[in-house]
């Protein structure tokens, strides 16, 4: 039996039993569809939440992040945890770079400090891989850490998703 449900997070809540999930949008991906998977992806790690996240990861997704390599969404979950417990007051935007069928390109920055208050700037760029149920099953990322002035920050918003009349990369001039 499969439980088909476009919101795990409240399934879990819940208590229903999923042995296979939908992620809309699904591949193969127009203009459209790929921009909001973008969006979608953004949303859900500023909440910095690891369970919530790794949802929208296959079981065995593959990972390269910076030089780590993994498989796994308990894995995905572990490194998520040690990424913000050092990355403190982390803001991300991410903004579509290319797409093609089942895969998409993005280009981010996030921004965060240190818990001596060193801000940094994180440059990268990731390519996804995506299942017919609209699960990632590979992320390869490529990241690259730029010491920053508190006063040189950009993201400015509060916690939590960047809000929807917030610029994104292209209209910050980054």
């Amino acid at each position: 039996m499969r439980f088909y449900i476009e919101d795990e997070a409240s399934a879990i809540t819940r208590r229903l039993p999923i042995i296979a999930a939908t992620r809309p949008p699904l591949p193969p991906f127009t203009l459209e569809t790929a921009i909001k998977k973008v969006r979608m992806a953004e949303d859900a790690w500023n909440t910095r939440d690891p369970e919530r996240v790794a949802l929208a990861y296959t079981e065995d997704s593959r990972w390269r992040n910076r030089a780590e390599f993994f498989t796994g969404r308990r894995s995905i979950v572990e490194f998520l945890k040690r990424k913000w417990a050092r990355e403190l007051d982390y803001r991300l935007i991410k903004e579509l770079w290319a797409f093609h069928e089942n895969r998409i390109a993005v280009r981010f920055l996030y921004e965060w400090h240190d818990d001596s208050k060193n801000w940094f700037r994180a440059y990268g760029n990731e390519q996804w891989e995506f299942d017919e149920n609209g699960l990632m099953r590979r992320r390869e990322a490529s990241i690259n850490d730029v010491p920053i002035e508190a006063e040189g920050r950009r993201f400015l918003w509060l916690a939590g998703p960047r809000p929807v009349d917030y610029p994104g990369l292209t209209e910050l001039g980054l």
